[in-house]
């Protein structure tokens, strides 16, 4: 898995960093366990690779997270997309839209730059950026470091921007309260059936970039069947973080969830 994506490389490091903070960042390697085992059986030419429990770790760590959340009321969204779907402007028209009413804070994934923290920085809210390298994931531990750096206020929405990726990111538990997978119409209504791990680990669907209907050939309801089949329990919102339409019912559940 990890050995595949190169995640798990050892010359691998993660970097932690505050927008205006260039020189207060932390290097580490990733994972401190080994992602396989194996068995060498010479005399027949083979070579059996023993799949672990890699996740073991990371779940057992995601639980801590949660427990922190909780005891801190602090809601954290797992936004989680392929490359493009729109989830950094959801995320800034989002803040804009509700700082002024909600405690808000984001974490940023990346492999590289600052750009997406910088945009979120400029929008009013604190946020941090972890750069993955290699990695093609967030992980419980990264999530655990982050925050503490962050000193995350107590009753907060603490939104988690994922690194793009629709395949490694649904097997990481983060702690989250919910996870919400963001599609656009851009990318075709079999999204759900092509990846349905993600959308079977997920709570909300938020489809963007409805503004584009008219020029691409997408089918909401068609893409909303394909989710079910997956998870009959999401919650959809269809929706143009760039125009606005349809945002006002995903701004009236963030505020729901904070009663």
């Amino acid at each position: 898995m990890c050995d595949t994506c190169g995640c798990g490389q050892p010359n691998n490091l993660i970097t932690y960093k505050k927008p205006g903070e260039e020189n207060e960042h932390i290097h580490e390697h990733p994972h401190d366990h080994e992602h396989h085992d194996h068995i060498h059986d010479h005399s027949h030419g083979r070579v059996i690779q023993i799949g672990v429990d890699v996740l073991n770790t990371n779940n057992i760590l995601a639980q801590r997270n949660r427990g922190y959340f909780e005891a801190k009321n602090i809601i954290a969204l797992n936004m989680v997309s392929s490359p493009g779907s729109g989830k950094t402007t959801l995320l800034e028209k989002t803040i804009n839209s509700l700082k002024n009413n909600l405690s808000l804070c984001v974490i940023e994934g990346d492999q590289q730059s600052m750009n997406d923290s910088n945009r979120i920085h400029a929008a009013g809210v604190p946020v941090i950026q972890i750069n993955t390298g290699n990695g093609c994931h967030l992980d419980a531990i990264m999530i655990d470091k982050a925050v503490k750096k962050l000193e995350v206020a107590d009753n907060s929405i603490l939104f988690i921007e994922n690194v793009g990726n629709l395949v490694c990111p649904s097997l990481f538990d983060l702690g989250e309260t919910y996870r919400v997978v963001v599609i656009s119409v851009t990318e075709g209504d079999d999204k759900p059936i092509k990846y349905p791990n993600m959308f079977h680990t997920s709570d909300i669907c938020i489809i963007n970039k409805i503004d584009l209907l008219p020029y691409v050939d997408f089918n909401i309801e068609k893409s909303k069947e394909y989710a079910l089949k997956m998870n009959h329990h999401l919650q959809f919102f269809a929706l143009s973080a760039k125009t606005g339409e349809g945002m006002d019912k995903w701004y009236e559940w963030l505020n729901r969830i904070k009663l």
